[in-house]
C-alpha cells in the first residue's frame, strides 16, 4: 500500500504564509522559490531595465517580510504579492514624475527574457527529450552504453574502455557510429 503522506499535494501559498508567520523559515523559502522568477519577469517587463527591476524586486520582498505579521488570508498570497509590486512600481513612477520612454531596443530585450513556464516551450522540450530517448533506445546496446557513459557521465574513452572491457579504439568506433545514427535520426 502506498504511503498516503507521499501522495499529498504540496501546501498552498496561504498555508505556507501562515506557517511562515508562525516562524517556519522553510515555508518562506518555498514561497520565494515559487514566485521569484514570475515576479522578476513581471518587473523587468514593467520597467524594461534589469538593474532597476532587481532593485524593485528586492524592495518588494523586503516589504513582504516587513508586512508578514499583518497578512491575513483574505486574498491569495500571489494577489497580495503583486499588489505590493504594483504599489512599489507606482511609487517608482511617481518619484520619477513620468514614465520614461522605453529604450529603442526594449522589444528585443523583452523577447530575450526566457519564460520557462511557457506551455509551448515545455512541450517542445518534452518532445525533444522524447525524440532523443527514442533514438537512444534504437541504438545497439554497446553503442547506447558508450554514448551514455560519455555524454551523461563525462567519462574518457579510456575509462569507458575499462568499464566495458574493450579497447580505446573500439570505444571510439562505437561512439562515432552511435553519434552518426543519433544525428541521422534526430535531423530527419
Amino acid at each position: 500500500m502506498h504511503d498516503v503522506a507521499s501522495q499529498q499535494e504540496p501546501p498552498g501559498d496561504d498555508a505556507l504564509m501562515l506557517a511562515w508567520t508562525a516562524g517556519d523559515v522553510a515555508a518562506f523559502e518555498t514561497l520565494y522559490r515559487r514566485h521569484r522568477d514570475k515576479l522578476y519577469r513581471f518587473l523587468v517587463r514593467q520597467v524594461r531595465n534589469p538593474a532597476l527591476a532587481e532593485e524593485i524586486f528586492q524592495d518588494v520582498w523586503q516589504r513582504v517580510i516587513a508586512a508578514r505579521e499583518g497578512w491575513r488570508p483574505d486574498a491569495l498570497f500571489a494577489t497580495w504579492l503583486y499588489r505590493i509590486a504594483h504599489n512599489r512600481l507606482a511609487d517608482h513612477w511617481r518619484a520619477a514624475q513620468h514614465r520614461p520612454p522605453p529604450p529603442e531596443d526594449a522589444d528585443l530585450r523583452t523577447a530575450r527574457i526566457v519564460d520557462p513556464d511557457d506551455p509551448e516551450r515545455q512541450l517542445s522540450q518534452f518532445e525533444q527529450r522524447r525524440g532523443l530517448q527514442l533514438a537512444l533506445d534504437a541504438l545497439p546496446d554497446e553503442q547506447r552504453e558508450v554514448v551514455l557513459l560519455r555524454l551523461e557521465h563525462e567519462l574518457t574513452l579510456e575509462e569507458i574502455g575499462q568499464i566495458t572491457g574493450v579497447g580505446r579504439e573500439t570505444v571510439k568506433s562505437r561512439l562515432r557510429y552511435a553519434m552518426d545514427k543519433l544525428r541521422a535520426t534526430l535531423t530527419s
